[in-house]
């Protein structure tokens, strides 16, 4: 992680914004707060080139004279991700045509990335920006854009391009594309390339998955040109990163559908992340390690927060104490810094009720004065905190295409492949077993004694003869139910399932149905009552131990968890989802106990995360995420306890109070 000689705390600031006369006053409050970083200009197109080829910098150099006098640095965002009024309307199909028709001028990200025009006019201002802010001292990096999508598009342009990257996928041979996508169903068969419709009406999964990794590709290639683009222009000492966001839920919950966040990440120096999350009483911490574990994972190494919350949403306003353990808890997953959206409230428009680290009257308040706590400390404990290497023994597998394949098929109850990732994942969590994130194209599977692979619903051979090799060498292999049974190109495969690893899990099931709550019993604590529910495969065991079944009367003879012998490795295949955290969490403990993990001897609301710091030595986040003040009896050796200074000895009992933390550095 070059360029950071020091953790990184800041917020997103918009001069341009501001009801009044506010730079003098806020940076003031700034370096008050311990704020060492702010990123500006991304959203503020219009402002900065008002009309086509008419350049303003006023507010640019205004906040990057008051910063550079600060001693605070400055990331400069592109400005493409919200375009301006005089672009839509001379270019009106500049605007993205989708499923739904095309989109309307007002709304943020509304625009066909790969229409030429855009692409003209995003170039041109991010050269003039470029070329304006390039030599100041205090700009240290460029975010490109902002939370970049396809956002549907799927206009002409776009459709003529999925045709020619189709003939080129297939060597311009029309059969072969029939044939891998299933087209003489219902007589969707093409024959010439000039007919080929609109793939917006199709109903063929294989069709539209591939659709659907086209428009992913235009993200990964978006990102790319700008990286680029501001290449030409960068110091050695400059970074680029991109601020890559999740499934939305009302908050950040699961793999992004829109954008292959493993391909995206290449031409950044470093990963940046957006984190959302629940707070006050559905304060968990699971988003923010779930965002921070794949944000990690994506380059395997250190990541910046490049947005969280301060108070947010009205809802999100948190409880004292909340803001300082979501700030370390960022930092737990190897975070080198936290930055909020944003600095201020804004007075108008779409994010009035959206609450800065200020509110609406700009003065201090309880949230502002427990981020001067947290800034005091960055500041003390840099040297201690940054750079910190987790590694961990247990990967979930994520695939996009698995959740485009799900989406297609839905199961039943409403759920959908990141229910079943983050089912998974939170029951790693709350067991305090740390883990990371790859994808399909992965080749370091040796790399962890465990692998979880939720929902892998398309997978190509060549992942599954890994995954084989895996186990037969000597991996613990998890699986869930929906798992390989179509390929790459969403056709199912014609074999027992699951297709091609039935020896290797010693089970099989020709068979599937939605439960409606049927019970499980087994030995596992918490397995026997949990109902699956969303789908259930009845699985004969050929040769696997049986550790749970379908409690019955006419589904009592199949199996619903099994684990089998395999080479030097075992493989775990589970029938059903399972939406009872308790349940989930038995298996998830299971497997990693036969995979030799002996996570340590807590469970949620405490929370133990870390790594290893610049000086080798392991570091320890313990984290209280609950109301009550709750104590633990240390489990690693001698320590300092960072934020206090005091020493801490084995066994010796710590208490966190209320959303709590402790900070522990071996000796």
């Amino acid at each position: 992680m070059k360029h950071f000689p020091k953790l990184r705390y800041g917020a997103a600031y918009y001069d341009e914004y501001m009801p009044c006369e506010r730079l003098e006053k806020d940076v003031e409050m700034m370096r008050a707060a311990g704020i060492n970083t702010v990123r500006i200009a991304e959203s503020t197109w219009s402002t900065l080139e008002p009309q086509p080829g008419v350049f303003d910098f006023t507010h640019i150099d205004r906040a990057l004279c008051a910063m550079e006098k600060a001693g605070i640095d400055v990331i400069v965002g592109t400005p493409t991700y919200a375009i301006p009024a005089w672009l839509a309307a001379r270019h009106p199909d500049v605007l993205a045509m989708t499923q739904q028709g095309r989109g309307l001028y007002g709304h943020r990200q509304n625009m066909d990335i790969t229409h030429p025009a855009y692409r003209y006019y995003g170039e041109r201002v991010i050269r003039k920006l470029l070329e304006h802010v390039k030599d100041a001292p205090c700009v240290i990096g460029y975010q490109l854009d902002n939370e970049t999508k396809h956002y549907g598009t799927a206009g002409e342009s776009v459709q003529r391009q999925f045709v020619a990257h189709l003939k080129r996928r297939f060597n311009g041979s029309l059969e072969a594309m029939n044939k891998a996508f299933g087209l003489d169903y219902w007589s969707n068969r093409i024959d010439a390339w000039e007919d080929f419709p609109d793939v917006r009406g199709s109903i063929n999964a294989s069709l539209t998955g591939a659709f659907a990794r086209f428009q992913r590709e235009l993200v990964t290639e978006f990102l790319q040109w700008q990286a680029d683009i501001v290449n030409e222009y960068r110091r050695e000492d400059q970074f680029i990163t991109h601020n890559f966001d999740y499934d939305w839920r009302g908050y950040s919950f699961g793999v992004q559908p829109d954008v292959d966040h493993f391909a995206a990440c290449a031409p950044l120096d470093f990963a940046g992340v957006d984190i959302y999350h629940p707070s006050q009483d559905h304060l968990t911490g699971a988003e923010i390690a779930f965002g921070g574990d794949m944000s990690r994972s994506l380059k395997k190494d250190n990541f910046l927060v490049l947005e969280t919350e301060a108070q947010g949403f009205p809802q999100w306003l948190p409880y004292p104490g909340q803001l300082r353990l979501q700030a370390f808890s960022h930092l737990a997953s190897g975070a080198n810094g936290v930055m909020y959206w944003h600095w201020h409230s804004i007075h108008n428009s779409y994010e009035t009720y959206w609450k800065g680290l200020l509110s609406q009257d700009f003065a201090p308040n309880p949230t502002y004065q427990e981020a001067c706590t947290i800034g005091a400390d960055f500041a003390r404990l840099s040297d201690k905190l940054i750079d910190l290497k987790v590694e961990n023994r247990v990967a979930i597998l994520v695939s996009n295409e698995a959740l485009t394949g799900v989406k297609a098929f839905p199961m039943g109850d409403g759920v959908a492949y990141n229910d079943v990732v983050r089912g998974v994942y939170d029951a790693l969590y709350r067991q305090n077993i740390g883990c990371d994130f790859i994808g399909p194209e992965s080749t370091n599977l040796a790399d962890y004694d465990l692998l979880i692979a939720p929902a892998l619903y398309c997978a190509e051979d060549g992942l599954l003869q890994r995954l084989k090799s895996y186990v037969a060498d000597g991996g613990h292999l998890l699986a869930t139910f929906k798992f390989g049974f179509s390929d790459e190109e969403t056709k199912v495969r014609a074999a027992l399932q699951p297709a091609g690893l039935s020896e290797v899990f010693g089970a099989s099931y020709s068979q599937f149905t939605l439960p409606g709550g049927v019970p499980l019993e087994g030995e596992l604590p918490g397995i026997s009552g949990a109902k699956a529910a969303g789908w259930m495969e009845l699985l004969t065991p050929c040769g696997a131990q049986v550790l749970a079944s379908y409690a019955h009367p006419f589904w009592g003879s199949y199996a619903a968890l099994t684990r089998n012998a395999y080479g030097r490795g075992a493989a775990w295949y589970l029938g059903c989802y399972l939406p009872e955290g308790e349940a989930m969490e038995a298996v998830a403990l299971a497997a990693a106990k036969d995979a030799g993990i002996a996570p340590p001897p807590l469970h949620f609301p405490l929370i133990a995360r870390g790594g290893r710091n610049r000086a080798g030595k392991a570091v320890r986040y313990l984290f209280n995420y609950s109301g009550l003040r709750r104590s633990l009896h240390w489990f690693g050796g001698p320590a300092t306890e960072l934020v206090g200074g005091k020493p801490i000895a084995p066994e010796e009992e710590i208490s966190l109070p209320p959303w709590g933390l402790a900070i522990l550095e071996e000796a």
